[in-house]
């Protein structure tokens, strides 16, 4: 008889769950444990192993608050991650057994973040079906915007105007390992002048993450005679690069330096295959639930909304 057992992950399961990420089906570079563990001391991990009887089959990223567990809240997105050939039927037995687990441990609920369907060309809705059979309620939305870069591009003829005219400008885009200049003179004072905010990575932090991640962590920059002027960090994965951070000085502003970036990029990751270029969510604690502005300015860059749906669930 097939066994399922549940397990909490242990730093002697470092290699295990690396090795597993590398292969499953629906995996990013995030679910990496030297992803995760930049901010551990943030965070109570309670990740968790699912296994077939000795095979690895499913894992998830999470960590515990009190009586609840959520899909891990360092983490963009998260959700259960499954072996290559894991077909929908199994993926509803491996659902029990971590819920039937959750309960075994005095868990009262369980807050469930997905990963935004365009990741994967495959899909990735096996759970959302479960989930609401079993009581699942969407606790939120966000509206996640991203470019389909498999159609024609979509940016709107004022932002076509203004690039065709900033490109006279001898502006210099630069891909540069260095991060200083941006989190120094860019993006740190500009978020703490216009949101009295601090970037989510300390410059510390992403220069680990980028020596880490050489591959998948990006710095674009604009700079006009040796000024860096603004500048998008860049998340890059197989199917989909997301601008993570972008920001530009008030002189960047006033030469739309930012725009001319992102159209530059996306032209680029088009060039080069990707499927879809995510600009994020543009979520806001306001009266609509959504900043207008940013909404905005993303449409006009070609993007489209692309819903993502938080479940919450009580352990019964």
């Amino acid at each position: 008889m097939t066994k399922y057992t549940v397990k909490k992950y242990d730093q002697n399961d470092y290699k295990i769950w690396n090795d597993f990420i590398a292969q499953a089906k629906n995996a990013t570079f995030l679910f990496h444990r030297d992803f995760m563990e930049y901010h551990k001391d943030r965070f109570e991990d309670f990740s968790l192993l699912v296994y077939q009887d000795e095979k690895l089959i499913s894992i998830l990223p999470a960590n515990k608050v009190g009586n609840s567990l959520y899909s891990h809240q360092g983490l963009t997105y998260g959700g259960l991650v499954y072996a290559s050939k894991l077909k929908a039927e199994k993926v509803e037995v491996v659902l029990d057994a971590v819920l039937l687990f959750l309960k075994e441990n005095l868990f009262e609920t369980f807050y469930y973040k997905p990963i935004p369907n365009f990741y994967f060309p495959e899909g990735n809705n096996e759970v959302d079906f479960f989930l609401f059979k079993r009581g699942a309620v969407i606790e939120r939305k966000e509206m996640n915007l991203a470019v389909n870069l498999e159609l024609p591009l979509q940016i709107s003829k004022s932002k076509l105007k203004h690039f065709r005219r900033i490109e006279d400008l001898d502006l210099d885009i630069m891909e540069e390992d260095d991060f200083n200049p941006f989190w120094e003179k860019i993006l740190e004072p500009r978020l703490l002048e216009k949101f009295n905010v601090k970037p989510v990575h300390t410059k510390e932090e992403i220069l680990l993450l980028k020596q880490n991640f050489p591959e998948n962590i990006r710095q674009y920059s604009v700079y006009q005679n040796d000024e860096i002027i603004a500048g998008i960090t860049i998340f890059e994965t197989e199917n989909v690069v997301k601008s993570q951070y972008g920001a530009t000085s008030k002189k960047g502003e006033e030469f739309r330096a930012l725009d001319f970036l992102f159209i530059n990029l996306i032209e680029k990751y088009k060039r080069k295959g990707k499927r879809f270029f995510d600009m994020g969510i543009v979520n806001e604690e306001n009266e609509s639930g959504y900043h207008s502005g940013l909404l905005k300015q993303k449409e006009e860059l070609g993007c489209t909304v692309y819903n993502q749906d938080f479940y919450k669930i009580e352990i019964k």
